[in-house]
C-alpha cells in the first residue's frame, strides 16, 4: 500500500487501516502473537452481540455474564486462530495480513492450529459445565461454521462467501440467549437475523477498500466478481431489509419504544450512508468510513436492546 506521495505506508495487521506516519508497530513477542491470533478487535463486537441479548432474555448474574465473556472470547479466538492456519498462504499475499505470525514465520502452523483447538476445547468445556449443553453446542456450531463452511469452503469459491458464511458471526446472540434461558426463542432468532443481514454490507465495505489485495490472493469477493456498483446496490438492499427487521422485536413485545427510536434513527443513518456511498464517484475513498460506521451501528443497536429492557424493568 502506498501513500499520496507513492511511498509505502504501514497498515494495521488486523484492520488494514494505514498507521499514522512515524508510528511503528510494537516489536513482536510470543504473548503478543498469541493475542493477535485471536483478533481481539473483532471479538470485542462479537462479545457485545453475545452479552447484550442475555439482558434481553432475563436477568443474568454476574458470574454467568463473566463466564459467557470468557467462553465467548476463547471460542471466537480459537476460530480466528484456525482461520489464520488455513489462510496462511493467502495472508502472505496481502499487505494487511502478511505481518501475522504465520506468514511472517514467527510461529509454526502446528503451533497455531494447536492453540486454536485448545481455546475452542476450553470454551466448550466452560459452556457445557457452567452454563448448559445447548449454549456449548451453539458456540461450537458457530466455530465449525466459521472454520469449515466459511474459511475452508465458501471463502475461496464464491462471491456469496460472506453472505452464507456470515451466519457464523450471527451465532453469538443465540449463545447469550441460551445461556440465560436454556432454549432458543423466536426473539433470539430475530437477533440472529439482524446480525446475518448486517454482515454483508459491513464486510463488503472492507472488500471494496481491499479488493486489489483480495484479487492478488485469488479470493472472489463480491466487488471483484460483480463490480463495485452491483456490490453497492446489494449493500443497499441488505440495509433496506435490515431496517424493518431491527424493528420486529418491538412488534413481538420483546423490546419497547425506546429501542424502537434508537433502531429507527441508527438504521436510517446506516441506510443513508450506503445510499450516499452508492452515488459517490469514489466509493473506495468512503468505504472505510462506512465500515467503521457499521461497527458502531451494530454495537449501538445491541446496547440499546439491553438498555430498553433495563428501563422497562
Amino acid at each position: 500500500m502506498t501513500g499520496a506521495d507513492g511511498e509505502p505506508t504501514m497498515t494495521d495487521p488486523d484492520t488494514g487501516r494505514p498507521r499514522p506516519e512515524g508510528v511503528l508497530p510494537p516489536p513482536p513477542s510470543l504473548a503478543r502473537d498469541l493475542v493477535g491470533l485471536t483478533k481481539p478487535r473483532i471479538i470485542s463486537l462479537l462479545l457485545v452481540t453475545t452479552v447484550m441479548p442475555m439482558f434481553v432474555a432475563g436477568r443474568p448474574g454476574w458470574r454467568l455474564v463473566l463466564l459467557v465473556l470468557v467462553g465467548g472470547y476463547l471460542m471466537a479466538g480459537g476460530a480466528n486462530a484456525i482461520n489464520m492456519y488455513f489462510d496462511r498462504d493467502i495472508d502472505d499475499l496481502m499487505v494487511r495480513t502478511r505481518r501475522r505470525p504465520l506468514p511472517s514465520g514467527r510461529m509454526s502452523p502446528l503451533a497455531v492450529l494447536s492453540f486454536g483447538v485448545a481455546l475452542a476445547t476450553a470454551a466448550t468445556y466452560l459452556f457445557a459445565r457452567y452454563a448448559n449443553v445447548l449454549t456449548a453446542a451453539l458456540a461450537l456450531g458457530g466455530f465449525y461454521f466459521y472454520v469449515f463452511v466459511y474459511t475452508r469452503w465458501l471463502k475461496r469459491s464464491t462471491p456469496q462467501n460472506i453472505v452464507i458464511g456470515g451466519a457464523a458471526g450471527a451465532f453469538p446472540p443465540l449463545v447469550g440467549w441460551a445461556a440465560v434461558t436454556g432454549n432458543i426463542g423466536v426473539a433470539a432468532l430475530y437477533l440472529f437475523a439482524i446480525v446475518f443481514y448486517w454482515t454483508p454490507p459491513h464486510f463488503w465495505a472492507l472488500a471494496i477498500l481491499k479488493q486489489r489485495e483480495y484479487g492478488r490472493a485469488g479470493v472472489p469477493m463480491a466487488p471483484l466478481v460483480w463490480g463495485e456498483q452491483e456490490t453497492l446496490s446489494e449493500m443497499v438492499w441488505y440495509a433496506v431489509v435490515l431496517l424493518p427487521l431491527t424493528l420486529l422485536p418491538v412488534a413481538l413485545g420483546v423490546l419497547g419504544w425506546w429501542y424502537f427510536a434508537v433502531a429507527l434513527v441508527s438504521g436510517g443513518a446506516f441506510l443513508g450512508q450506503l445510499l450516499h456511498l452508492m452515488r459517490s464517484e469514489n466509493p473506495a475513498g468512503r468505504a472505510w468510513r462506512i465500515y467503521r460506521f457499521s461497527l458502531l451501528y451494530l454495537a449501538v443497536l445491541f446496547v440499546a436492546m439491553a438498555a430498553d429492557r433495563a428501563l422497562a424493568r
